[in-house]
């Protein structure tokens, strides 16, 4: 080989060795700076698009895991307020009880009362004032479309959204039924009715008009005493005694002005019956009173029968608030544990092994330092050409 000075290809080809490892060696450094095996889409273009899903989905989840532990405050303050609600109604059902025993004076039954209406304003309260972060829980307002649905996932399907729906927890229609002028009580003329009609233990039908619906309950034959009916009384029994009616209505005997006994239905719910039939005689009147009745016993144990309603329903509503509590905080569990998977994942592809990238790191430190040595040993060879020019 002869002897060049214009171009020196072992000064070239230790440069371009050099340029490598210092490339190599700057990747290295970043690597173990910033913890990352990918710091750009050149590094791993592939890993690159599937960590930023991964990372996505962490992200949401971390979000959702939140969302769902927001769900599980407003549950419980809904069912803290159903709490209060139940013990209310179980106060008022020891005063209806109270208020069936015929020792109560007028006096007394006044101050029953006062009581009930003090309590039935507090479930009004209740009602009006539960709210979560100013969304209403307990007013009604949380049904249907407007019930509370909480994001627990990171994707937007169905799969991702918890529903809770309050229709059931509505303290304020509560209050409504058992306040002043709400329910509306059917006095039919039975005491001009021939009683003798139903000993043949006849069915009875009745309509019930509530606000948005009206509902017909058929009763069953009723069962009529020995001697056949002879009272308003028994007639009043006969129904109660009906698992058809009792579902729906509850049946009392109601005095008029000149004592005359007739018989009242009124209806659980708060809406006005009918019957369509007309086999108790024609409609007398029909009262809009107070939910709750405590001014005689008869009345006492009407109010007793719509109570006994109202805490079965609220139960009901805080056992699926229950349930929805139990279903988010079983969600948080899952998601927790989906968003320890993902990021363990992620960090498979995205870290940068620290022991393997220092040994790469110690390597190209090296051949940098020799590079550079044999670099400045390359720009030395062609200095023999100046013996030849003396």
């Amino acid at each position: 080989m002869g002897m060049q000075i214009n171009t020196n290809l072992a000064a070239n080809n230790a440069y371009r060795n050099l340029s490598n490892t210092q490339n190599d060696l700057s990747k290295s450094l970043e690597k173990l700076s910033s913890g990352l095996r990918i710091n750009r889409a050149g590094d791993d273009a592939a890993g690159l698009a599937l960590s930023e899903g991964l990372k996505s989905q962490i992200g949401g989840l971390t979000v959702a895991s939140r969302n769902a532990q927001d769900g599980i405050g407003a549950v419980q303050t809904a069912e803290g307020g159903l709490n209060q609600t139940q013990s209310i109604l179980q106060r008022l059902r020891d005063l209806g009880v109270q208020a069936g025993n015929d020792t109560n004076n007028a006096d007394s039954r006044n101050a029953i009362k006062t009581e009930a209406d003090s309590l039935v304003s507090e479930l009004d309260r209740i009602g009006k004032s539960t709210n979560f972060n100013g969304a209403q829980l307990l007013d009604g307002s949380r049904a249907g479309a407007a019930a509370l649905k909480f994001q627990v996932g990171a994707n937007s399907d169905a799969a991702s959204q918890i529903t809770v729906d309050l229709t059931k927890a509505d303290v304020g229609k509560i209050a409504s039924t058992l306040g002043a002028g709400t329910t509306a009580t059917t006095v039919f003329a039975t005491a001009g009715t021939d009683l003798s009609a139903f000993d043949a233990g006849q069915a009875v039908t009745f309509s019930i008009a509530d606000t948005n619906s009206t509902t017909a309950v058929t009763t069953d034959n009723l069962k009529k005493p020995a001697a056949g009916f002879k009272t308003v009384d028994e007639l009043a029994s006969a129904l109660n005694a009906d698992s058809k009616f009792s579902s729906k209505m509850v049946a009392s005997v109601v005095k008029t002005s000149t004592g005359v006994s007739e018989l009242s239905v009124t209806a659980l719910s708060g809406g006005t019956v009918t019957q369509s039939a007309a086999v108790l005689g024609a409609t007398d009147a029909t009262i809009v009173k107070d939910g709750l009745d405590f001014s005689s016993a008869s009345g006492a144990q009407a109010s007793i029968k719509v109570l006994d309603q109202q805490i079965t329903a609220v139960s009901t509503a805080r056992a699926e608030l229950g349930a929805s509590q139990n279903r988010l905080e079983s969600a948080v569990q899952t998601i927790n544990v989906a968003k320890e998977n993902l990021t363990a994942s992620n960090s498979r592809i995205r870290d940068t092994d620290m022991a393997e990238e220092m040994v790469k790191f110690t390597r190209n430190n090296i051949l940098s330092q020799a590079g550079t040595a044999m670099l400045a040993q390359a720009n030395q060879s062609n200095q023999g050409v100046l013996q030849l020019l003396r």
